[in-house]
């Protein structure tokens, strides 16, 4: 079943082209469309014709003859496409055996003495099958042979759960199907049968190379009814629908409706390019925006589904944030690009000091990085154990290292952590699962990687100049020396270096980005700062040399990290 993008509203579809045509018919008795009388210009109205001249009762009517105009032609059949590739499609059942009260309610019941109770308990035990606290709940979807050996591509959500899983092909047979493998942040499967005979199959194809505009043919069992073609163009690329951490959809107008999900894409070479996977629509119908697995980002996951019965992911070890105008402004970026690093996991594959807190990475392995969804996506395509080219802009001067990737664990801790205050993301690629579980509870010290010639936190009391205990206001903020008194009034761990925030003035475009009391500038423009006059200092230093906002590396009271470039007023 396609899984279902809900709409915010709801809308009756009413068939007014076909009210039209029963009026029209009503008033004249039949509509002819696209015909005109033979002398009338093509576009042009034919005038009513003038009366009949008088003939005798014999002679029979003469009566113009119609012309139809030649429709336009439409875009070339795609019959024998469809032939050649109906074969390879599946329609796949599963069932699952439920227990009564899980999600469903006791069935209703008459009060007892109703002289109808007796046909309202039948009607219900019906219903549920009279087999006692289990029943089975079915369900339909789509898939496609890659292998004539009988492997099968197919969404996760179509078999997810399932106790029985049956495959049928177009030729009426059967077959039950093992599951060898799924991934669930992109929803894919990889099933196998066991035929008598080499199975029909089809290809991926390399859905980069596809444009918007491109026709496409979509193949698959809406509701129950196998062996449906489609046709439409692809009318987008790259949709995020916030479905998965790796989101790049393809976007088309071909039909796609509920049981579509898991079946194929095809180009008008008879390739795979994509998988049908969810639509939008406020009905549960097509409404010509159904969105696509390309098969850029499937084919490999198909493939280590089929070699191991799981995903082998590389992994970065950084935290990650997006690039925003301010901070493309305070880096001195011409435009907002690349994913900024927040942070850099311990223990992880760059704890080497490659990639660095502060680093905007702007290509991976040849890749680009043009915002910072794309970082995750192209690191967990790369291979485990690779060592790749990374492009960093670091000290507003692009670098290239180097890197060797090590395997993120396919765990739900392991893709993302939440949002920070400012709505920067936090962890994209963080394969401890423990990490997330801290985010909410004091830091032991093992997320906050020291910046270089950082003094330890014993080191801070005195390094000022003589006032520098005394708060100062910078950017609408308060900002006070980190001490014994100040850490335990917000909370803030021992491992947190840098000047505290104690007041956030209202209005202010501190507060807009959403610093509060309690958070730490730990870097002002890549520099560590060590007392608020150091703040205060870099700040006006910056506005001298024209910029206008201050990048600021805030550290939280537990030290998660994250940047945020506030505008110098």
């Amino acid at each position: 079943m396609a899984p279902t993008i809900g709409s915010p509203f709801r809308r009756t579809l009413a068939l007014m082209a076909g009210a039209a045509i029963l009026a029209q018919a009503g008033m004249s008795g039949i509509a002819f469309a696209q015909t005109t009388p033979e002398t009338a210009a093509p576009g042009v109205a034919a005038p009513a014709p003038a009366a009949p001249a008088p003939t005798s009762p014999a002679a029979p009517q003469q009566v113009p003859p119609l012309q139809g105009v030649v429709p336009n032609n439409g875009p070339a059949s795609v019959a024998d496409l469809a032939e050649g590739l109906l074969d390879a499609v599946v329609n796949i059942s599963t069932s699952q055996n439920v227990k009564d009260d899980e999600g469903v309610g006791p069935a209703p019941r008459a009060p007892d003495g109703s002289p109808f109770q007796e046909f309202f308990n039948d009607f219900f035990n019906k219903q549920q099958g009279g087999k006692g606290p289990n029943h089975n709940v079915s369900s339909l979807g789509s898939g496609f042979v890659i292998d004539p050996t009988g492997y099968i591509v197919t969404n996760n959500h179509v078999i997810e759960g399932a106790d029985d899983i049956e495959v049928n092909f177009a030729n009426g047979s059967k077959l039950k199907a093992k599951l060898i493998g799924t991934d669930t942040k992109t929803d894919l499967s990889v099933l196998k049968v066991e035929p008598k005979a080499p199975l029909k199959a089809v290809k991926f194809g390399d859905s980069s190379e596809m444009r918007i505009g491109d026709w496409v043919m979509a193949i698959g069992n809406p509701f129950g009814f196998g062996g449906s073609v489609t046709v439409g163009i692809i009318s987008g690329r790259g949709r995020n629908i916030n479905a998965g951490p790796y989101d790049n959809f393809i976007q088309t107008d071909a039909a796609i409706n509920k049981g579509n999900s898991g079946g194929p894409l095809f180009n008008m070479k008879g390739e795979v390019i994509g998988i049908n996977t969810a639509i939008i629509s406020p009905s549960g119908g097509s409404i010509g925006i159904g969105f696509s697995v390309p098969s850029e980002l499937a084919s490999g996951v198909v493939e280590q589904l089929r070699e191991y019965g799981e995903t082998r992911r590389g992994w970065l070890g950084v935290r990650i944030q997006p690039v925003t105008d301010d901070i493309a402004d305070s880096l001195g970026l011409d435009t907002a690009k690349g994913a900024l690093v927040a942070g850099v996991i311990k223990g992880g594959p760059v704890d080497d000091g490659s990639i660095k807190a502060g680093d905007v990475i702007l290509k991976f392995d040849g890749k680009t990085v043009n915002e910072m969804r794309d970082l995750p996506r192209v690191v967990a395509e790369s291979t485990v154990g690779k060592e790749v080219d990374v492009v960093v802009l670091r000290d507003g001067k692009e670098q290239t290292v180097k890197v060797k990737l090590g395997r993120l664990e396919d765990s739900d801790q392991a893709a993302s952590g939440g949002a920070a205050p400012d709505g920067s993301q936090d962890g994209v690629i963080t394969p401890d699962p423990d990490e997330n579980d801290d985010m909410d509870q004091p830091d032991t010290g093992d997320q906050v990687q020291p910046v270089p010639g950082a003094p330890a936190p014993d080191q801070h009391q005195g390094q000022g100049s003589p006032d520098a205990a005394t708060p100062k206001n910078v950017l609408g903020l308060s900002l006070s020396l980190l001490s014994p008194e100040t850490r335990t009034a917000f909370g803030i761990a021992e491992s947190v270096d840098g000047v505290v925030v104690t007041e956030v003035a209202p209005g202010s475009a501190s507060a807009e980005k959403g610093l509060k009391p309690g958070d730490v500038i730990v870097e002002v423009a890549q520099e560590f700062m060590k007392s608020p006059d150091a703040v205060a200092a870099k700040v006006k230093s910056l506005k001298q040399e024209g910029r206008r906002n201050a990048q600021l590396m805030i550290a939280s009271a537990n030290g998660d990290l994250r940047f945020v470039a506030v505008p110098m007023e």
